[in-house]
């Protein structure tokens, strides 16, 4: 029976020849990834050894641990949270990887988002390994299972196919494309479904933007996101995949729940307005407005070709006096990389604060906002207080905006700066 790209991957981790939308499984996940977090990690080894009496899991090769949070720590509850994360991993022999970056992005650079493997969190931003043909989603109650009997119960998502078609103009990224199809199909469209993405904007992308879209796939209402592996895909995991898996792509006659086609050709960058991640919006719309601190960082961004861009409008200028620019690599890899390119001297110079990785800017742990303010952020989120007060307000856009933002204290429209970044490119080849 022909299948999607969810329903192979299901059957194979659930031991049967296929499966179907609507029915409930129990699967094996090759791989429980988790970083530690207050009510997270802390119950979930309680609750495996209390509830389950489960003292040692099996099979701590599939675990992986990370502590991007609340780094480094500012109190001692805090450093106490990531001593029992490093004693539980320690005794389990299970891996704890700390200071190497956003776990979500270090995950992957690790070999953990293998083509047609399943892999499961707690945080629905782990969709972003969909990007490499990997099964991936956030399941809070399933995690707990997972750690205790190796498995997990779950039903079947149905898949919704997305073709992405025509070509991105100058100036639009994955985070313009992703919040297009928040516009087009709406915020709960694919509610607990799973999005299949094609078509020849995908192929065009790279494969950091394709983690830029794949990582949102909760703001559709989607249970998670897939890509099927290229040649990019294949090269980029090649000596990096933890097992060994055949990968897997969609029957050409599978069957979806529906089939949406959206032509970005015309789209121009975009901006998300508070206080919801469902409000796209367009850039021209909200140009002018003043703001106060900017951010360039997040599991969604703050990846070589974020940095690359803000670096091309930053260049040979300073941002706005009194503008509070935060730019944080998504990774230790990814900085150090930024670093041999010339591009954290770009930064640095242009007046940009730069921190090393950790996911405390994007939940307002660090560089909170007082009443009033605004920010223009990469960040997952726009909700009120999400990066400080209530009554601040974030407008989420690509890295381009961001950095021309920082320049004019105002939401910028990034264009006129790539524009001349390019020709003066040109005239120095």
């Amino acid at each position: 029976m022909p299948q999607t790209m969810t329903e192979k991957i299901l059957a194979r981790a659930s031991g049967r020849a296929e499966v179907r939308p609507g029915e409930e499984i129990t699967a094996r996940p090759d791989f429980v990834i988790s970083y530690d977090f207050p009510g997270y990690t802390d119950v979930f080894f309680k609750e495996t050894r209390e509830d389950f009496g489960v003292e040692q899991v099996t099979s701590p090769e599939r675990f992986v641990l990370f502590i991007d949070h609340m780094v480094p720590a500012t109190a001692p509850k805090e450093e106490e949270l990531h001593k029992i994360t490093r004693a539980w991993g320690k005794a389990q022999g299970v891996p704890v990887v700390e200071r190497e970056g956003i776990g979500h992005q270090v995950s992957a650079e690790m070999g953990y988002a293998t083509p047609g493997a399943f892999a499961v969190h707690f945080d629905g931003h782990v969709s972003q390994l969909g990007a490499f043909g990997t099964f991936a989603f956030g399941a809070r109650k399933g995690v707990v299972e997972a750690f205790a009997t190796e498995t997990l119960t779950l039903t079947v998502p149905a898949t919704i196919k997305v073709e992405l078609t025509g070509t991105l103009q100058p100036g639009v990224m994955a985070r313009d494309v992703f919040h297009h199809m928040v516009r087009v199909m709406g915020p709960a469209s694919c509610r607990f479904k799973v999005v299949e993405l094609c078509g020849p904007v995908i192929d065009a992308m790279s494969i950091e933007g394709r983690q830029t879209i794949c990582g949102q796939a909760m703001f559709l209402g989607a249970t998670t996101m897939l890509i099927a592996p290229d040649a990019k895909t294949l090269d980029y995991v090649k000596g990096r995949a933890k097992v060994q898996l055949d990968p897997v792509y969609p029957d050409a006659d599978a069957e979806y729940e529906r089939v949406v086609r959206i032509d970005v050709s015309a789209l121009e960058p975009i901006v998300v307005v508070p206080p919801s991640p469902a409000n796209t919006r367009d850039l021209a719309d909200y140009t002018g407005v003043e703001v106060h601190t900017g951010y360039l960082g997040s599991c969604a961004s703050g990846r070589l070709e974020d940095l690359r861009v803000a670096a091309d409008v930053l260049r040979g200028r300073r941002i706005q006096p009194g503008f509070q620019l935060h730019v944080v690599p998504t990774s230790r890899a990814i900085m150090a990389a930024a670093a041999r390119e010339g591009l954290i001297e770009v930064l640095v110079e242009a007046g940009a604060f730069l921190s090393s990785p950790s996911c405390d800017y994007c939940f307002g742990r660090i560089a909170t906002m007082s009443d009033g303010q605004r920010a223009v952020s990469t960040g997952t989120l726009n909700t009120p207080g999400r990066m400080g007060s209530v009554d601040s307000e974030i407008y989420i856009c690509n890295a381009a905006v961001v950095a021309a933002s920082a320049l004019e204290g105002r939401i910028a429209d990034p264009r006129p700066y790539l524009a001349e970044a390019a020709a003066s490119a040109g005239a120095a080849a």
